[in-house]
């Protein structure tokens, strides 16, 4: 999740709150690629998730990437937080998931050699205090109460709200990593029909990149139980958006929906200001409860864009969001499955073409598919493997018009398509075999 966001002062007309998002527009040589990924830390004495505080901790693991490899702090209070570099951060979501935010890159191989060399930092520091990571859509094994809480004063009120709103908001803060990709746009056109393609096709990325079987020790029914909690979470900022597909769509339609999302926070001096609940349309009047004749700035619209959690979300760029986390080379193919459908105008327009017949209930019917049965899913007489294939079909003619041999890195999601199986499938055919149930099998199997 994100960190304080730098959106800039105060807001003098209501116009800015769009033209914030707008300001985002690129011409495409200047298009980037923003993947990041987090992934859940283990004791390997234990096999139980790392705290904060300690020797053996997250705390140190921090402390130890910023002393050996030149990474600089991010404090809330006296607490270290996250780090940056060179355009990169590393976070933490609530539960110590650790994510790398990676910086702004031209290509997928610059993609994957960001990921290794963080990956190589990593261990580095970890390996010598006996912690490991992996990555899987959803903790297989641990309970809630057995997951630490970081010390960042947005995710204790967030737990709170998500324990009001929906069932399974802790569930997805605690227990849950993702994997997405942050692509550009050249114009409001441009960002309309990739959000309706991101949209349309998010259930397929769900299903391709499905990894979390498993849930509080057992078999949980779906093959991205990551996916299912999303669904159960908060309906007021979560989603697939039906209004993207309407005539007018546009960056003050996407505001518009947002302003409508009640708030979490105001971020100042440092603290976090409760405002659940809160309307920011209140705020702009300079009626927030929580901050009474106080209007916002830009940076606080900025850090309100990222309290909504739809599929694929929008701010000065589009987030791909429906995917579990998996190994390394699973984690270069999501973005290398947006970029070559996104980054080509040609795939583009065929995508489109591929989704734009299908309804809002069948968009929704394959999210719910996707979640449950990933490759095998189907809802309104679409196949998910039948659109998966087409999809990455796609992506691979898209990536090869790019010239620059990055279709290899879809290596894993064209395996996938040949046998039908996911990662969660091959991770239940283990645990019906070698591992008898022993879920903790699992660590090693999807290391980082």
């Amino acid at each position: 999740m994100s960190i304080p966001q730098s959106g800039g002062g105060p807001i003098e007309s209501f116009d800015q709150l769009a033209a914030l998002i707008e300001s985002g527009s690129k011409p495409k040589p200047d298009w980037r690629i923003g993947t990041e990924h987090e992934k859940f830390g283990y004791l390997t004495d234990s096999m139980m998730p790392v705290p904060y505080d300690g020797e053996r901790s997250i705390r140190a693991l921090l402390e130890g990437l910023r002393d050996r490899y030149n990474w600089q702090p991010v404090m809330e209070q006296d607490k270290i937080i996250g780090l940056t570099r060179n355009g990169a951060n590393v976070s933490l979501e609530p539960g110590g998931q650790f994510e790398l935010s990676g910086a702004p890159v031209a290509n997928l191989h610059e993609t994957k050699a960001e990921l290794e060399n963080h990956l190589t930092e990593l261990r580095t520091i970890a390996e010598p205090l006996g912690i490991r990571h992996f990555g899987a859509g959803a903790a297989p094994v641990w309970s809630h109460a057995d997951m630490p809480m970081m010390p960042k004063g947005r995710y204790r009120l967030m737990t709170d709200y998500m324990g009001r709103v929906g069932t399974h908001g802790t569930q997805m803060m605690y227990r849950t990593c993702t994997v997405q990709v942050n692509l550009d746009y050249a114009s409001e056109a441009d960002m309309v029909q990739k959000l309706r393609v991101a949209l349309a096709l998010q259930p397929v990325a769900t299903a391709l990149f499905a990894s979390s079987p498993f849930f509080d020790g057992k078999i949980n029914g779906f093959k991205s139980w990551r996916s299912r909690i999303w669904r159960s979470l908060d309906d007021s900022r979560t989603g697939m958006l039906p209004f993207v597909f309407e005539d007018g769509m546009g960056f003050q339609r996407y505001v518009d929906w947002v302003l409508d999302a009640p708030m979490y926070f105001v971020y100042r001096d440092g603290r976090y200001v409760d405002a659940l609940g809160q309307s920011f349309r209140d705020f702009l009047k300079g009626e927030l409860p929580a901050l009474p004749g106080e209007k916002p700035t830009l940076s606080d619209w900025a850090d309100h864009m990222t309290t909504v959690f739809p599929e694929a979300r929008v701010k000065k760029y589009i987030e791909m969001r429906g995917a579990d986390v998996g190994t390394a080379p699973w984690i270069v193919a999501l973005p290398a499955f947006w970029v070559g459908l996104m980054y080509d105008g040609a795939a583009l327009d065929a995508a489109w073409d591929l989704v734009r017949g299908l309804d809002a209930e069948t968009r929704e019917g394959l999210r719910v598919a996707a979640s449950k049965d990933a490759l095998e899913g189907q809802a309104g007489g679409v196949k998910l493997l039948d659109l998966a294939r087409a999809a990455v079909g796609l992506s691979h003619a898209g990536l090869a018009a790019r010239g620059l041999g990055e279709e290899r890195h879809l290596a894993p999601l064209v395996e996938s398509l040949k046998t039908g199986h996911v990662q969660a499938d091959r991770w239940l055919a283990r645990d019906r075999g070698e591992w008898q149930g022993d879920l903790t099998r699992l660590y090693a199997e999807a290391e980082l």
